[in-house]
């Protein structure tokens, strides 16, 4: 399953609805929460996995927590909002308070909501990322490789992909300017623009 799949899917709606009865915020500015802040994790994690530790680590949480499960029971998200919270700590690090900013401003989710609405998508990024690495049989040391590649598809698919429907929720989120219709607009601008900027 690719990443847009995630964000397209069933999982992706069923965390939406929840965050949007739960927080009182549209669902489609949860989506592009998720679809921006996915990306964003995975390639947090890429660069993090370069560390051998690091990717031993994130090897050994995904093993024990994260085996995709999570894909199917989207109520499970809610519950695991504390661990979520965690987990985003430990990605971003000092760079969190940044990150939270910057995605506010991009979706219009307010600055009190934008952390616990991350902290509710951070379990299904995880449990998709883990999920692939059963699939692909990969260990700490293919970790780096395996997100570098989940982002090499989606950047593709979302540049590609002009029927996306994600690419019109985020249009509508974060407003189609000039400058996101020369990059190509939609995804494929945004993960541009997150990616490249790194």
């Amino acid at each position: 399953m690719g990443l847009i799949d995630l964000l397209t899917g069933n999982t992706g709606n069923q965390v939406a609805e929840r965050a949007e009865n739960k927080f009182g915020i549209s669902r489609n500015q949860v989506l592009a929460l998720l679809a921006v802040a996915a990306p964003l994790i995975i390639s947090y994690l890429s660069k993090k996995s370069q560390s051998p530790n690091e990717a031993e680590s994130l090897n050994t949480a995904l093993d024990k927590d994260h085996d995709g499960s999570i894909l199917n029971d989207a109520s499970q998200a809610e519950a695991r909002q504390s661990e979520g919270s965690s987990i985003l700590n430990h990605i971003f690090g000092e760079e969190k308070q940044t990150v939270e900013n910057q995605l506010s401003q991009k979706t219009g989710i307010s600055i009190d909501k934008i952390g616990p609405v991350l902290s509710m998508l951070a379990p299904i990024i995880m449990g998709y990322i883990g999920k692939e690495k059963q699939q692909n049989n990969v260990g700490a040391g293919g970790l780096g490789g395996l997100l570098d590649g989940i982002l090499g598809n989606a950047s593709g698919q979302a540049q590609d992909g002009q029927s996306n429907p994600l690419n019109d929720i985020i249009g509508s989120v974060l407003g189609n300017n000039d400058n996101q219709k020369k990059d190509g607009g939609g995804l494929g601008g945004i993960l541009g623009n997150i990616l490249g900027g790194k």
